[in-house]
């Protein structure tokens, strides 16, 4: 029998999807320590009306193919508010042995898209149709980039602080030349200069092998560390678990993990005191409630924002087990970039827009401006690593 559903109000006509860059400067540092690239995606129903969602920079070319070739004809003409619907059809048709990697990252971005179309015509916020907790949550700002040296660390840590920032985290690790003793002394920088009362967080993107992270964790131990973010190679969730089991220092992963089995791999295998779901690639809010869920049944609460704060800011307010939001520095002069009407951390903290949907709108003129249109453009200019870091 034909699904009846689909039989009412404007389905899906067409998705767009293209890639953006962005170069980030620091003061007294370097005209660009950072760049981001993004693929920018937008869902046109029959009637005209559109939505957008994003995903990041890794492996952009096979997922806005995935995005055009291979998603569009498998939803066109369903209806954007079957979430649900449309998330299993991908799956089913294009991910039925659970893969992850570029097809989770291209439904990410379509099912940001589809969350923003159902906002904008029901007139709710998607923080608000995940179950609308709250529209505000406190926020921390990741400042210490893996090539600040010490006197950088402190330099910075005090004036995010003076800006207004009440949490700060630093990346460590992702330096070939620097050792965990050397990571000892930039977390010790960063405490001398924020005091006893300002939460720091550090995070090593996956740098470390379980010796090295353990070390480093047992020596900042009376650093006051909030959090031990993607300590280990790979996220593996045996090896987080046997590390968590040593120290004190509360682990955190899950912003790249792709969807839910492997995010309860994270939580079954006690591996993490705090899960960090990222809706840019673990399927979109759909995948990402469903974690969000998982995560209340174990009392685990979400931190994150995977430097996209834009974004996950509606995963963290809609549900109750939402954390603060993460305002990475370079993602978040991105957003501002590329989106009019972004919100704003202000003295530690963050509120939504009360408008409909994501509510904010794309930069169209910025959005041509910063578009990346061959491989040969996506050339950086000085070796940076795997986030887009300028490599030192």
């Amino acid at each position: 029998m034909k699904d009846q559903r689909e039989n009412s109000g404007a389905k899906i006509a067409n998705i767009t999807a293209s890639l953006h860059r962005h170069d980030i400067s620091l003061p007294d540092i370097a005209d660009s320590v950072e760049t981001r690239m993004f693929v920018f995606c937008e869902i046109e129903l029959q009637d005209g009306r559109k939505g957008f969602g994003v995903t990041g920079q890794f492996l952009p070319w096979p997922i806005i193919s995935c995005i055009q070739d291979h998603i569009l004809p498998a939803i066109r003409g369903m209806d954007p508010f079957h979430t649900e619907a449309i998330a299993d059809r991908v799956w089913s048709r294009l991910n039925n042995r659970a893969y992850t990697g570029v097809i989770s990252h291209a439904l990410s971005a379509v099912d940001i898209a589809l969350w923003d179309l159902k906002g904008k015509e029901t007139g709710r916020t998607v923080a608000e149709l995940l179950g609308g907790y709250a529209n505000t949550r406190p926020t921390y700002s990741t400042f210490g980039y893996p090539f600040f040296d010490e006197d950088q660390i402190h330099h910075y840590a005090k004036k995010f602080i003076a800006d207004g920032h009440k949490m700060l985290k630093m990346v460590v690790g992702s330096e070939p030349k620097r050792t965990w003793r050397d990571d000892v002394r930039r977390v010790r920088a960063a405490r001398d200069a924020a005091g006893p009362d300002i939460p720091i967080m550090i995070d090593a993107n996956c740098w470390f092998n379980p010796h090295d992270a353990l070390q480093l964790a047992l020596a900042i131990e009376d650093y006051g560390v909030q959090w031990f973010e993607e300590p280990v190679k790979q996220n593996d969730p045996r090896t987080l678990a046997d590390l968590r089991r040593q120290v004190r220092v509360p682990i955190s992963s899950g912003q790249n993990n792709g969807h839910r089995f492997s995010h309860r791999d994270l939580i079954t295998h006690q591996a993490v005191d705090i899960i960090q779901p990222n809706v840019l690639y673990c399927g979109g809010f759909t995948e990402a409630q469903k974690v969000a869920h998982m995560a209340q049944g174990f009392n685990l609460t979400m931190t994150n924002g995977g430097g996209w704060p834009i974004f996950n800011a509606h995963l963290l307010c809609g549900l109750s087990n939402g954390g603060p939001v993460e305002f990475h520095h370079g993602m978040y002069e991105t957003g501002k970039r590329f989106f009019k009407g972004t919100p704003h951390p202000k003295d530690g903290w963050m509120t939504l827009s009360d408008k409909p949907g994501l509510g904010y709108e794309p930069d169209y003129d910025q959005l041509r401006d910063g578009r990346v249109k061959s491989a040969e453009d996506m050339l950086l200019s000085g070796p940076r690593d795997a986030h887009g870091y300028l490599i030192r």
